[in-house]
């Protein structure tokens, strides 16, 4: 059996954590957490943080995570990051922007251009893509149009993952799950899409070489001596954070979807090779050269609860972190199962999958005198666990049944969580073990690539995780039946719900808009 540290880099919205797993063990040897910096919102839509100060917390991550244990043990470092980020940088591999999030959402008249011009169904045909404010293409085409200079000035364009890795590497390059979620990328070709770049204004040059998610480079002398290890330790590339997650729950045989729940969320199941989805529904992003996974990402997850928490019951919310969010959900469960009439739609952000729509927004809909905070409080929480139910239909309608939902995120330590979740998923809910959580997958991926194991399934074993079926360690959370009549009629209502909302909808972007615009060139359709 192999044997030796592997360490699984998890670089989240909120924090990053750092895992050190002994292989042929059960559980992490070591951990490392740093709060990433905080996300603000200078003008209305964007959302973006400081890059520099980003890298710096996950080197810092990683030296408290392995400093300890034995460094000479460490085989290798694996990356997982959020995708849809977007930061430029200079000639000199310092950011010259801030990096704007998957939040960030401040290219809607962007999108809808490209949405108007009978352009969004060939891009996402060729790309995997929908095509959507959040999307790196269309933030890169509003840099283009409102920072001419600065886009000008740019010598390449990455993310949160190229950021860091050209930190330790030195090397200027993305991998195929990170730029498959883009908008940029022709999933045939596995190369940048030529018509894709010429919308977004771009240079050949100024996007990074596209490789494996299992390639490695080495770690250069002063990354290594600032963190503690040895000059040349390899760093595996990995994948983005949702195809990472589907791996750490072990959801990767077919009807099995993984579903990862924080301050947004994702329900993905693991696909022979890249999917288009006509519908437009899925978004489709690279695990391995060979294993893809389809799925959506919902911008509103446990943020939006807390967002309802701090508006309704700010009380609530002065004492531990833990202690705050047992007291919300013990308040919301004084509502019964639909929140006696009241419905949330919960696009407090610009919403994705499956509408990918961010001009509708959120609202409370069948308010009545009766309603008191407990009310609002759950039917948010009910609104977020009806958009992954919509998500996981889009998957079943697309792909076949869905047989078992893994369910990993903070949310699941409640039971209010799993229940209503459960319920309007009506469908096997099991809560995998999140000892480790995406760092797991991101470990699982380095040690597959660094030849430790023949296969993922093996590779997941030797840093602790197990296959879907192969253990009985996932807790397995069963719904009231009231409860599943109940939100069964609520999912069933929403459609209507929506086309209500979208007839009202005007965006913070379209308030402050002044005039329509056509590109600077002439763009093939």
């Amino acid at each position: 059996m192999a044997s030796g540290i592997l360490v699984g880099v998890d670089i989240g919205t909120t924090a990053v954590k750092v895992s050190a797993f002994a292989l042929g063990g059960t559980r992490p040897l070591a951990t490392g957490m740093r709060d990433c910096p905080q996300t603000t919102e200078p003008f209305p839509g964007w959302q973006v943080k400081d890059t520099g100060r980003l890298v710096d917390v996950v080197l810092d991550a990683i030296r408290l995570c392995v400093a300890q244990v034995d460094p000479k043990e460490v085989r290798g470092l694996s990356l997982s990051a959020p995708l849809y980020g977007l930061v430029g940088f200079d000639a000199y591999d310092r950011p010259m922007t801030p990096l704007a999030t998957w939040a960030d959402s401040r290219a809607e008249e962007e999108a809808t251009w490209l949405q108007e011009q009978g352009m969004a169904q060939d891009l996402r045909r060729a790309t995997g893509m929908p095509v959507h404010p959040t999307s790196p293409l269309a933030r890169l085409m509003w840099y283009a149009r409102h920072e001419p200079e600065t886009s000008g000035r740019v010598a390449w364009w990455g993310g949160p993952k190229e950021a860091v890795v050209v930190r330790l590497t030195g090397q200027r390059v993305t991998e195929l799950s990170t730029a498959s979620g883009t908008g940029l990328l022709d999933l045939t070709t596995r190369d940048w899409d030529p018509v894709a770049t010429e919308i977004a204004q771009l240079d050949r040059t100024q996007l990074p070489e596209v490789e494996s998610t299992t390639a490695a480079f080495p770690l250069t002398a002063e990354a290594a001596a600032a963190l503690g290890l040895r000059q040349g330790t390899p760093v595996v590339l990995g994948a983005g954070d949702g195809p990472l997650g589907s791996l750490a729950t072990g959801a990767i045989t077919p009807g099995v979807a993984a579903l990862s729940l924080g301050t947004a969320g994702s329900v993905r199941i693991v696909v022979p090779g890249p999917t288009h989805d006509e519908r437009g529904s899925l978004s489709c992003h690279a695990l391995t050269d060979e294993l893809w996974v389809s799925g959506g990402a919902i911008s509103n997850g446990s943020s939006a609860v807390r967002w309802a928490a701090q508006t309704f019951a700010p009380d609530l919310l002065a004492t531990s972190s833990g202690q705050a969010e047992q007291n919300v959900l013990s308040l919301a469960e004084g509502a019964r199962a639909g929140s006696d009439g009241l419905v949330m739609v919960p696009y407090l952000v610009g919403e994705r999958a499956p509408l990918w729509d961010a001009s509708i927004p959120g609202a409370y809909l069948g308010i009545r005198a009766p309603h008191r905070r407990q009310h609002f409080i759950r039917a948010t929480l009910e609104g977020v666990c009806r958009q992954i139910a919509q998500v996981v239909d889009a998957l079943g309608d697309e792909h076949g049944p869905i047989t078992e939902v893994r369910a990993t995120g903070n949310p699941f330590r409640f039971s209010l969580w799993q229940q209503v979740l459960a319920a309007h998923l009506d469908v096997p809910l099991r809560l995998a073990s999140d000892a480790g959580g995406t760092s797991v997958g991101a470990a699982a991926l380095g040690t597959y690539a660094l030849g430790l194991a023949d296969d993922l399934p093996a590779a997941l074993a030797l840093v602790g995780g197990s296959v879907a079926g192969d253990d009985d360690d996932s807790q397995l959370v069963v719904p009231r039946p009231g409860d599943v009549i109940t939100y069964a009629q609520s999912r069933a209502d929403l459609p209507h719900l929506v086309e209500q909302l979208e007839s009202a909808a005007v965006s913070p972007t379209q308030q402050t808009k002044e005039h329509s615009w056509e590109p600077s060139s002439t763009w093939r359709n």
